[in-house]
């Protein structure tokens, strides 16, 4: 069985009298998609914030590998091995395809802030903004402003400019959204080859797209978790399929 990347234990987040994610125990596997499904208001979004650092927890405990990494910031939980992406672009829309790419990579380098002291020349760095543009299929767009690009293609950069930064774990806030039906293809096997020596959670509400890559699948509903597993087992519980009222989306 491949290792466990990231795991929580009783993760909760309250605003007020508001439970949004209550006692959340996930299990993130390297090589594998792990995708997140439940209808809206399930605390889907909420729980992807907590594991990036964007909010703090209530209670419980997140753990990358078998460090704790429960009170640290995002910026310090990017710096430990977690990237993500947002519902939306945070792409520099003026800078290049490349520049994008490289600034991303450069954040996670020894020498983060040299900016004008050699750092782009820094070969690590080089070799990191070419590899993520050639994963992405961005090679050829290198010198072209990254807000010209389409819809698509600036989600696949900012797909690139996270796995520049070489991230043990990526968290895809719902990738696909927007996207025409090309656009979707193209990025359902982007996030296929994602999975290689990464884990992947995945936040997304197209479920031909979710039953098509995931490896396993958890279902949320009022921040609880009703079901998880592998997609198949999962899609079949009774809990599961009253979340969705039977709903033709789980593929029954």
């Amino acid at each position: 069985m491949s290792e466990v990347a990231l795991h929580t234990t009783a993760l909760s987040k309250r605003f007020g009298g508001l439970v949004a994610v209550h006692d959340v125990a996930l299990e993130l596997r390297t090589g594998e998609i792990h995708a997140v499904i439940g209808p809206n208001g399930a605390g889907k979004s909420t729980l992807v914030n907590l594991l990036s650092g964007d909010l703090k927890p209530t209670s419980g405990d997140i753990f990358i590998g078998e460090r704790r990494v429960t009170d640290l910031g995002s910026n310090k939980r990017a710096l430990a091995g977690i990237g993500r992406s947002y519902q939306k672009t945070t792409i520099f829309a003026d800078f290049t395809v490349h520049e994008n790419v490289r600034l991303a990579a450069q954040a996670h380098s020894p020498a983060p802030l040299a900016f004008r002291a050699g750092a782009p020349s820094d070969k690590t760095v080089r070799e990191q903004t070419l590899a993520a543009l050639e994963h992405v299929g961005l090679t050829a767009q290198g010198q072209t402003r990254a807000g010209a690009l389409s819809h698509g293609g600036q989600r696949q950069l900012e797909i690139a400019m996270v796995i520049a930064s070489g991230p043990k774990v990526v968290l895809l806030d719902e990738p696909l959204a927007g996207m025409s039906g090309a656009e979707s293809r193209d990025m359902v096997e982007l996030i296929r080859r994602l999975r290689e020596n990464r884990a992947v959670l995945l936040v997304e509400h197209d479920m031909d797209a979710v039953f098509a890559v995931a490896d396993r699948l958890t279902v949320m509903a009022d921040g609880h978790v009703i079901g998880s597993g592998l997609p198949d087992e999962v899609r079949l519980l009774p809990a599961v399929r009253s979340a969705y009222l039977g709903a033709e989306t789980l593929h029954t």
